[in-house]
């Protein structure tokens, strides 16, 4: 398996190939990417992909409300 930060996987193939292959809309690529959260692309042996985002554990900006985002 190969593990490719999200922002050298669009650069490679393109918010709209990404979007697709994982399953989302393109502007939620474009926002990740806006926003700088560190998601990686993980590549299996077969090629596809999935995504994980890395987040600091605990969080300690915690959402009332899950739909809401909390920024620092």
């Amino acid at each position: 398996m190969k593990i490719i930060p999200l922002s050298e996987y669009v650069l490679e193939n393109g918010q709209a190939k990404t979007a697709e292959a994982l399953g989302v809309y393109q502007s939620a690529i474009s926002k990740a990417l806006k926003r700088n959260r560190r998601v990686n692309i993980l590549v299996s042996e077969d090629g596809k992909i999935e995504a994980e985002e890395v987040r600091p554990f605990p969080n300690k900006y915690k959402s009332v409300d899950p739909d809401i985002a909390v920024t620092p």
